[in-house]
């Protein structure tokens, strides 16, 4: 929507600045011209008493109309008309009225609202006019007919006459130099926009162009568009996103299309349009650029991130075919080296017995790792089916705990967990909830020195599942932190990095996020580390579970790695 500051009020007159010197000498002129009158008049001896008095008065606004020098304004220049009433009104009075010599000064006023420029002064100027007359009528009936003095009427009328003349010419000139202010306003307005890189164009509603400045785009020229209209010169199939910018536009909202010319399918064409509030009827003003460039740029950038889409999802079906058959074979060399680890067939050497059990572990490291491996491409691959079942998510994160307690004892690790006495019901996917844990507990080993601890919390939080897992390990920097959460990333030392894949607190991420929930690090470099998982899926009401066992749900949803 277009925004517009307050207009000011409207001047009572629009005379430039410039004019207060004519102004001013006007009026100089004038109190000359009257004091020599009263004082002439006094020293031959035909004006005393209250004529002198008269004619004198009409001294003051002349001298006051000399204040527009130091400070002009719509207040003073009604005051200084004010001033110019006061004074024909009183020169009326003392003269006998509209009988008297001094009848010409009762015009004054007008032509003192004639050369201050503008309506408002010259109606101000009439209104005083008809006030010194009425007053001028009273006076002669109240008091009598002035003196005849034929001299002094002629000159006072003269003087008026001269005085309303050049008040005429002063307001010509004072109207010519705003007409030449306009002009020139105009043509410096019509120069900026012509100068400008876009195109300007005013436009009626229907699309007709009404004015156009700037330089057009070279596929839109600017004859075409008087002859035959905007709409006429853009291709058929994206007119209607060009109406739909002018009608948003009609409703004080901010239109833009992006259409192909008429005349030139292979260039691109940016408008915006806005309303134009005209007194004549709305308006609307477009600003129109070639966009050809950055059209080309937007739909290079859309190639090449259809052409990576494609490679991702090419390289996500490979990792997930490839695990399915590595772990064929594999299933074989675990089996076969569990036969001979276990010597079910008869005695080993024992260095072919220690060879049998590095194979057997090596065999079950790499399946863990082919396993996730493909866990994480189905996720990816939106393909991971969450298997929702109602139970107590202590039992799951118990029997996590189980699986590394060895580990853990064996590297002289305290592990204890921070459970609540009641159940914890949950309905989520009971092998993604035991795989959140179990990776979160190897890592916590994994990580922790002899003589650490590491406890696990869970609890219920209103309709949320809050497991956190926190050490004393050997913590993590704060730009890895950034990092971690993503496939195959890892933090630490090297030595730190070769104990891991980088896939388990990928994992342990998608899985959060599949469940509508996040996860989050809390660590200290040298002091230990806080994951916390919160899942959205703690059961507040403990109604009868379902019969028909778990619920399939296909949840497609990236694990964001």
């Amino acid at each position: 929507m277009i925004q517009s500051a307050r207009p000011d009020p409207k001047p009572l007159t629009d005379a430039p600045a410039s004019d207060r010197p004519s102004l001013a000498a006007w009026h100089a002129g004038w109190a000359v011209a009257a004091a020599l009158l009263a004082l002439g008049g006094r020293w031959i001896g035909g004006i005393d008493g209250p004529l002198f008095y008269g004619v004198l008065a009409m001294v003051v606004p002349g001298l006051s109309g000399l204040g527009l020098l130091r400070r002009d304004g719509d207040f003073e220049r009604m005051t200084l008309l004010g001033i110019w009433g006061l004074a024909a009104l009183l020169a009326a009075s003392l003269s006998g009225g509209l009988t008297g010599p001094l009848t010409g000064f009762v015009f004054l006023p007008l032509a003192a609202g004639i050369a201050l420029g503008g309506p408002r002064p010259v109606q101000a100027g009439a209104l005083a006019v008809g006030l010194a007359a009425l007053a001028g009528l009273f006076s002669a009936w109240l008091v009598g007919p002035g003196p005849h003095l034929p001299a002094l009427a002629a000159i006072s009328a003269l003087l008026t006459a001269a005085a309303a003349a050049l008040a005429v010419r002063l307001s010509w000139r004072q109207r010519e130099a705003r007409l030449a202010a306009a002009e020139a306003e105009t043509a410096r307005v019509e120069t900026l926009l012509a100068a400008q890189p876009g195109l300007t164009l005013v436009l009626e509603p229907s699309g007709r162009v009404l004015a156009a400045y700037g330089a057009p785009p070279v596929s839109l020229p600017v004859d075409p568009l008087f002859e035959s209209g905007l709409v006429a010169a853009v291709h058929a199939p994206d007119r209607p996103r060009l109406l739909d910018a002018i009608e948003r536009a009609m409703r004080g909202q901010d239109g833009a299309a992006l259409f192909a010319p008429r005349t030139a399918l292979d260039r691109r064409v940016q408008l915006i349009v806005r309303r134009l509030d005209d007194p004549g009827g709305p308006r609307l003003i477009a600003q129109v650029f070639d966009a050809t460039a950055q059209y080309a740029r937007e739909l290079g950038l859309e190639i090449a991130r259809t052409e990576a889409e494609s490679r991702e999802a090419g390289k996500t079906r490979f990792l997930a075919n490839m695990s399915h058959e590595l772990r064929t074979p594999l299933n074989a060399v675990l089996g076969f080296s569990d036969i001979m680890r276990q010597r079910i067939f008869g005695p080993l050497p024992d260095r072919y017995g220690e060879y049998a059990e590095n194979i057997h572990q090596a065999g079950g490291h790499l399946l863990d790792l082919i396993n996730d491996v493909l866990d994480v491409t189905k996720i990816e691959a939106e393909r991971y089916a969450l298997t929702l079942e109602r139970f107590d998510a202590r039992e799951v994160v118990s029997a996590a705990m189980a699986l590394v307690r060895v580990n853990a004892d064996d590297k002289g690790v305290s592990l204890s967990s921070v459970l609540p006495g009641d159940p914890v019901e949950v309905s989520a996917d009971k092998r993604a909830l035991k795989q959140i844990a179990l990776n979160l507990l190897s890592n916590a080993v994994k990580f922790t020195p002899r003589g650490g601890a590491i406890t696990v919390t869970v609890e219920a939080i209103g309709p949320y599942l809050e497991v956190v897992v926190a050490d004393t390990g050997v913590g993590i920097a704060p730009e890895d932190v950034r990092r971690l959460g993503r496939p195959f990333e890892q933090a630490g030392e090297m030595e730190q990095r070769r104990q891991g894949t980088g896939l388990g607190l990928s994992l342990v991420r998608a899985f959060a996020e599949l469940h509508g929930g996040r996860m989050s690090i809390d660590s200290t470099l040298g002091e230990g580390t806080a994951v916390t998982v919160r899942l959205p899926v703690a059961l507040v009401a403990r109604a009868p579970a379902p019969e028909g066992g778990a619920e399939i749900i296909q949840m497609p949803l990236k694990s964001g790695g």
